[in-house]
């Protein structure tokens, strides 16, 4: 189980789904506004893609579980309002590993769960040139190792991205000869 917050989370999990084969499921709240429309995601993620509405909380967090316990799913994410108590994360975690399945919980900034193998801080950042979407993923929990940002360029049609050097390490052009 991981999770990512910031306001790019959906972004960032849009790129998980682009990059796992096999069914998604994507569980939001019952109330939730904003949904995904299948004609601005990734080419082959709609044909893959599940999208459950439970209604209440606790209702989510079942379907969550159950969705991570179903083995042919590749991942799934949710987005539950309130924060994940310790045990509700643990048993999301064993859920996980039981289908042999990966989940991602897109949190608020502040209510990450202890049991999260990895959190994410996803946000986007104001792009270099008018074509480029640039992503600012910082890796900041991790169980087994260190913790790192990433600068990406993602076009959102692929599951390819772009490293974005850091200003002044970029490669400089040849002098001509002479």
């Amino acid at each position: 189980m991981h999770e990512a917050q910031g306001k790019g989370r959906r972004a960032f999990a849009l790129f998980q789904a682009a990059r796992h084969p096999g069914q998604v499921v994507w569980v939001f709240p019952d109330h939730a506004q904003q949904l995904l429309l299948p004609g601005g995601l990734p080419q082959d993620l709609p044909a893959r893609l599940m999208l459950l509405r439970p209604r209440g909380e606790t209702d989510l967090l079942w379907s969550l579980e159950e969705a991570l316990r179903a083995a042919p799913i590749a991942l799934v994410i949710a987005e539950p309002e309130k924060p994940l108590s310790l045990t509700a994360g643990r048993r999301l975690q064993l859920a996980a590993e039981a289908g042999q399945t990966t989940g991602l919980v897109l949190v608020r900034d502040g209510q990450g769960s202890n049991a999260a193998e990895t959190r994410w801080l996803c946000e986007a950042q104001a792009a270099s040139a008018p074509d480029s979407t640039l992503h600012d993923w910082s890796l900041i929990k991790n169980k087994n190792g260190t913790i790192r940002r990433w600068v990406v360029s993602w076009n959102g049609a692929s599951a390819a991205f772009d490293m974005v050097s850091a200003t002044g390490e970029r490669g400089q052009p040849a002098d001509p000869p002479g």
